[in-house]
Order: C-alpha cells, then structure tokens, then sequence
C-alpha cells in the first residue's frame, strides 16, 4: 500500500455519529470512535508507521484498483481487477438511527469475487488514543475472532476470514472463486463492552441491504430536480454524514491535521461544530427539503444561546464540540509525524476563543429560512435570539479575526460588518413574520448604520471594491456572500465592479483564492491553494451577477476537482491536488448553494427565450 496515498484517494463511510476514510487500495486509513471528535483508532493517514490502519484487499501485485459509491448511499465499493479475477470490498457503517448516543461503533468490511479466483489479504492494526495508548490482543482459536483491549476501549474483529496473531495484531487471508462472499466486522466498544454475536455472510449482508434502503429513502425526500444532480445529493450525504445526529450539530470535516500546504504549518482540527459552518450546511440542506436536519440545528443552536458560554460574556463562542461542550484545548501529537512530514499534527483547536462576529449572520441567515424552523424556534428560542441580537447591537462595531481565523491580529474586517447587517436584517423580517417581540427600531438603527459605515470605510477607491478590512486594499473572496444574504443586489455597479476586482486579483483559472497571505498576513508561515469553497461562492456570484456562460464554465470545471467518488477537502492545489481536511462540508455546503443558484438562473434564461 502507499505510504502517503493522495488526500483525495479516499471514500468517506459513517454511521451518523462518527465517520472512517477508506483509500482505494482498500486502506481504512482513519477512523475515530466513538465521536468524530474522540481520539483515533486508526490514523496511518497521519502517520504511516505508527497510527494504525486496517487493510482489506486483494494480493495480487499486478492489480488495478477503482472505487465508486453505491447509487444514491454512503457504502463505498472498491473493485480490484487482475489477471486472475476481480474482487470487491463493500465498506459501510450501520447507521445509529436513534438520537441516543452510543459508544458502539462497526466497520463492516464485504468482500466477494466478481470473476475468476480472488485471495484477499487482511491486516487490522489499531492504534488506540492518537497511538498513545497500548492494548493486548485476544485471539479465540478456531473462531475467527480477535480481541483488542486497550486503556479506555475494546474493540472486536469478528467475521469468516481466518485469522493469525502478528504482534498484538492480526493478519488473515481467504481464496473466493466467483460468486462467493466473505465478510468482517469491526466494532469498537467501551472497556468490557459486551462481544456482539458472530456475525454470519447472511447477517451482514442483510445489514448492507438495509443500510442502503436507509440512505436511498433519505435522498429521495430532496426536491432538488436540477441539472447536477448526482453532485448535489453527494454533497448532502455527505453533509448528512458530517452531521452527529444526538444533537444535530455538524463538524466542518472528517479529519485533524490534513495540511493547507504539504509540509506547512497549517494543519489544524476540524471535526467540530463552527457556528458558521454550521449554519450553512443546514442551510444548504433545508434549501434541498431536508427540514428535519435544520430543525435539529435549531434546538442545538438554542442550548448554545441559552448556555451562553462565548468568552467575555458574548453570547457564543464560534465553535463547540458535537454535544456542546465549550472546551478545545488545542495540544499537540508530537509523535506523529504528519501526512507527508506535514508537522505538527494538532488534536484541539486554539481558535475557540476568537472575537468572529459574522458567526450571528450566519445563523440568522439559515435560521429565517422556511416557516418550519423558525416555528420550531418557539418562544424561548426567540428569546434568545432576540436576546443575542440586542447584545449585537452594543457591540458589532469592534475588530474581531474574523472569518479565517487568522492569528495576525484583530481588525475591522468587512465580511464580519456585512453578516451583522444580515443579523439584524433576518431578526427584522423573522419578527414581523412570526409576530414575535422585539426592539426593532434599535435593530434597524444598526442594521442601516452598517451599511452606511461598510459602503464608506470598507469600499477602497483604488480597487473600485469592497475589500477585506478597513482601511486596506487586500481583496477577499468571503465577500462573495454579500449578494446572496442581501447586503447589495447582485447586479448594483458597486458590485458588479468588486466582482470584478476579484476576477482580477483572486481568481486563476476559475479557481478563487480566499485572500493574499502575502499582502494581508495571517501570523503563519507557508501559502495554500485555491480555497474551493470560495470558487463555488463565485459561480454563485457570477450567476446572480447575469454571467451565466461565465458562472456554467467555472461550475464544470470545478466539478473536475472532486475525487473519483465526488468528495472535495478544503483546498486545491498547484497541480490540481486536494488539500486540507477531508471531506469538507465549507466546500459542499457551497457546491449546493451555487449549483442551486446556477440552475435557476439557467432556467429562468431558458423561459424567457
């Protein structure tokens, strides 16, 4: 196997609490239980020697390997073809359907021979706690079955592959000739969990048949009818995946520690919930039908106001983890070595305690949408928003760092202004749609005072743009929003020549930079690559903007970016790599929104001919 695959030679497989990445050669080379958020128990991704990783796959050396997604669900199927006969590995998490949470989570592993003879090899190395914690192995002669405990967690391998003790590991291998099937479970339970019954080829199959009803009935509630969309119900299973379902909080990736830049700094944890991120993932879903996901956010966001647990007494702080908890202590794994020498790995993320206002924008923005949310909002949760939004209203006009989390420094950054007005402006309407109490003169004497401040201080003459902070004349892609949330029509001359600044400065090739780290420096060394969700952010732009021939091409060219199965990480690189943390709900919450706009557009065009 490789050491280092690509970042995006992977498959992404979850049970809705938790998620695996599976590369193409049949690698489960990250996965950790029982949260996204809890430490590894495989993670050769991060590190190759020493993180653990579990390998099924055929032995032949001379094969060929492609991977696709079972039509319309989350199971991943990897073919292998040879000389000799082609083989497949099914991968698939059953899918916690209850909102309880559970520290019970199985990988099940398919595998069966298409054509001729196939023997398939085995290797289940798990490396407990980021590799910290040792464990022991239990392997029950004759029974296929392998125990491994470790501070803190079981796990159990149970399947009809024969198994061998290599070290505290196991190895194993089975010959299918055509038409036979095998099958392996991995489950990972708390210390003494009870061992599941054996699973037999019929029980497990039985268990990928209903794993794939689930996943088909669930994209057959979309009503998204457009002309992408195999791309757009990927993009929302995957969304739904990166969704922990006992609270309804999304994180904004799979993984930790995928760098920005291969050997850079800018590796950091993303398998939490950012209030922005958030926010516009249900956002993206609702616009799709998916109400019962943004209802979920609701409640979730609710607690989070009430809790108010933002440092300096704000009303949020701009991220969580899954169940709500404020505390990210960021620490360092200095025993990994990092995907491709990419150091340090950090697990945490010290960004927690950041000023980012545009986070109330943000959830306003997805929260106004749709009669159904805000009606699940009830009293006491518009008491809170109304609340949060008074607090606004003192306090909007400071620096903060803004969107992208820089560590350069706080400044008065014109995207963060921007979403306040969205703030005030979604309170306003939600209050006079839901007949609900509120200060709106005081809303609407700041919500009309920032955008008179915004079109004063943050628009620089020479660049004839709106531009990343007050005073400056740096260009930033986060802007891009501001047609859409309302801020300025998308076709105003203010706009159309900030669209065009950034044509000029940002975009290279259809592929859009967040900003110049050169000329706006965020307190880290390194650059990084065109940032995806910016590029998806200006189609939608270029659609609203009119320039459809424009915003179509950019769209399908994108689409060449995404992996072999139709994922996209955060970043794409020099070469047309992909880079950061995998898969990226920023980036697929985006390809929504634009293929969305872009559609529409495209038809409105097509009935007025």
């Amino acid at each position: 196997m490789d050491r280092y695959p690509p970042i995006a030679d992977h498959g992404l497989i979850g049970d809705l609490q938790t998620a695996a990445l599976v590369s193409s050669q049949g690698v489960i080379d990250w996965f950790a239980a029982p949260r996204f958020d809890s430490p590894s128990v495989f993670a050769a991704l991060l590190d190759h020697d020493g993180g653990g990783y579990f390998l099924l796959a055929p032995e032949h050396p001379e094969g060929t390997w492609k991977q696709l997604y079972y039509p319309d669900t989350a199971l991943v199927v990897t073919r292998f073809m040879s000389p000799d006969g082609v083989g497949e590995v099914i991968d698939h998490m059953p899918v916690q359907t209850g909102l309880t949470a559970t520290d019970r989570h199985s990988l099940v592993r398919v595998v069966r021979s298409v054509r001729g003879t196939v023997r398939f090899g085995l290797e289940c190395r798990p490396r407990f706690d980021y590799a910290r914690a040792t464990h022991a192995l239990d392997l029950a002669p004759d029974t296929n079955t392998a125990t491994f405990r470790a501070p803190g967690t079981t796990a159990y391998l149970q399947g009809s592959i024969p198994l061998e003790q290599d070290g505290q590991d196991v190895r194993g291998s089975i010959t299918l000739n055509a038409g036979e099937t095998a099958g392996v479970v991995f489950t990972v339970c708390a210390p003494g969990g009870e061992m599941p019954p054996p699973p037999t080829t019929e029980r497990i199959t039985e268990d990928l048949w209903e794993n794939v009803d689930f996943w088909q009935k669930w994209v057959r509630t979309s009503r998204y009818q457009g002309r992408w969309t195999e791309m757009v119900h990927r993009s929302a299973i995957t969304l739904k995946l990166l969704t922990y379902a006992p609270t309804g909080a999304p994180v904004a990736a799979a993984t930790m520690g995928l760098p920005e830049q291969v050997g850079g700094e800018r590796n950091w944890d993303y398998r939490y919930t950012w209030v922005r991120d958030g926010s516009l993932s249900v956002r993206a879903l609702l616009d799709l039908g998916f109400v019962e996901e943004a209802t979920r956010f609701t409640h979730w966001l609710r607690d989070r106001l009430g809790a108010r647990e933002g440092p300096d007494d704000e009303p949020l702080q701009i991220m969580y983890r899954v169940d709500g908890d404020p505390h990210l202590t960021e620490e360092i794994l200095e025993h990994f070595e990092g995907y491709r020498s990419s150091y340090p790995v950090r697990v945490g993320n010290a960004a927690t305690d950041q000023l980012q206002l545009d986070i109330y924008g943000e959830a306003l923005y997805a929260l106004a949408e749709g009669r159904t949310v805000g009606e699940q909002a009830g009293y006491h949760g518009w008491k809170g928003m109304a609340a949060t939004l008074d607090w606004l209203a003192d306090s909007w006009d400071r620096p903060d760092e803004g969107i992208w989390e820089t560590r350069g420094g706080r400044k008065d950054f014109t995207y963060s202004r921007v979403m306040c007005w969205a703030a005030f402006d979604r309170g306003l309407k939600m209050a006079h749609e839901f007949s609900r109490p509120a200060d709106t003169v005081r809303w609407t004497q700041a919500r009309d005072a920032i955008l008179e401040q915004v079109m004063e201080r943050g628009w620089n003459e020479k660049e004839q743009a709106l531009v990343q902070y007050y005073g400056g004349d740096v260009l930033d892609a986060s802007l891009l929003l501001a047609p859409r949330v309302g801020f300025l029509a998308p076709r105003s001359p203010a706009w159309l020549s900030t669209l065009d600044a950034m044509d000029r400065v940002l975009v290279s090739d259809s592929l859009v930079y967040r900003y110049d780290p050169a000329a706006s420096p965020d307190g880290l060394r390194g650059s990084e690559g065109t940032f995806s969700l910016c590029t998806f952010l200006y189609v939608d732009a270029l659609a609203r903007a009119g320039r459809l021939p424009q915003a179509r091409y950019a769209f399908e060219k994108m689409q060449t970016y995404a992996n072999h199965v139709g994922l996209f990480a955060e970043e794409i690189g020099p070469s047309g790599e992909q880079l950061g943390n995998f898969p990226q709900a920023f980036t697929h919450l985006s390809l929504i929104m634009a293929a969305t706009t872009l559609n529409e557009a495209l038809d409105a065009l097509r009935l007025r001919r």
